[in-house]
């Protein structure tokens, strides 16, 4: 099983190094997985309470300087074979065949919240707008803290997610401002927003090198493929919260520095621009936001 997620070989490979059947290896990894989540899922990846997405914002603000963020919100899609009768299901706009892993990120690049299985069809905001935590963060059911004014700030702001351009814009829900001629206000705004949301792309990064299965493409059915993905990402946070260190090999590795100021913008994933209607709540929210940047008390040292 170790092999199989750090490496990614596939399964006749597997078996002939081990001398036992391709059906014994698939039924072991399954199996695995499945016992990988029901053991380390409640220790290590709990359901979420307000006490929890307090102390995510606390994380948020030593760390990235972004007061009453609670999580990063990205996607990534783990490219598999493509399945048997599925039409376009699963074929992506890359021109690959694909399933959606969409997270919520905490300031330790540890996954808060997963919701895997998307289809590759979708686009990001389709597969937030049809997960469960989607469904929630709309519904005003996630338990999340009250409004709180920053340190040395007299006015009150909502706890917030922040993601990037692709998702919709929403009360608890941050995405940069659109256009390229911006004012130097807004342009702070977006460059604050996108230094809090890389933490969403590091922690993928840091997956992916950790996990060498998701470096191929992933040859098992959907469901196996969900497995994986939720076996991988518990125990990607096992590894974080009991001190592991980040694995660097080779070339094609990132450094991905915990303690690193994080003002190189051109490691940031370029943004896609798409349409939404935003409620005007949510355009005051993010205005807000802006303003505290702006501000004496959000002013960054550099």
């Amino acid at each position: 099983m170790s092999r199989f997620l750090a490496t990614g070989d596939s399964y006749p490979s597997i078996g002939s190094s081990f001398r036992v059947g391709v059906s014994t290896v698939v039924g072991v990894v399954r199996e695995t997985c499945d016992v990988l989540w029901s053991t380390l899922q409640p220790l290590y990846m709990s359901a979420t309470t307000q006490q929890n997405w307090r102390e995510n914002a606390e994380e948020f603000q030593r760390r990235w300087q972004f007061p009453n963020c609670v999580g990063a919100i990205d996607w990534k899609h783990v490219l598999i074979k493509a399945p048997p009768k599925s039409g376009s299901l699963f074929f992506n706009y890359k021109g690959t065949f694909s399933v959606v892993l969409l997270a919520v990120v905490d300031a330790n690049y540890c996954f808060s919240v997963i919701d895997v299985g998307g289809y590759g069809k979708q686009s990001d905001g389709g597969t937030f707008a049809t997960s469960v935590f989607g469904a929630q963060l709309k519904a005003g059911t996630l338990p999340i803290p009250p409004v709180k004014a920053p340190d040395g700030y007299n006015v009150e702001l909502p706890h917030v997610f922040v993601a990037d351009a692709a998702f919709p814009l929403m009360t608890n829900l941050l995405r940069p401002y659109p256009g390229r001629l911006l004012s130097p206000s807004k342009q702070q705004f977006n460059y604050r927003l996108s230094r809090a949301r890389r933490v969403a792309e590091n922690a993928f990064g840091i997956l992916a090198s950790r996990f060498r299965v998701y470096r191929r493409f992933m040859e098992q059915r959907p469901d196996t493929v969900d497995k994986v993905i939720k076996a991988t990402c518990v125990l990607h946070n096992m590894l974080r919260k009991e001190g592991d260190s980040v694995p660097r090999s080779g070339a094609d590795s990132e450094d991905y520095d915990d303690d690193a100021v994080a003002d190189d913008l051109t490691r940031l994933r370029p943004l896609r621009r798409v349409g939404c209607r935003a409620s005007h709540d949510a355009f005051a929210v993010r205005d807000s936001f802006c303003e505290y940047f702006t501000s004496p008390a959000g002013q960054l040292p550099w």
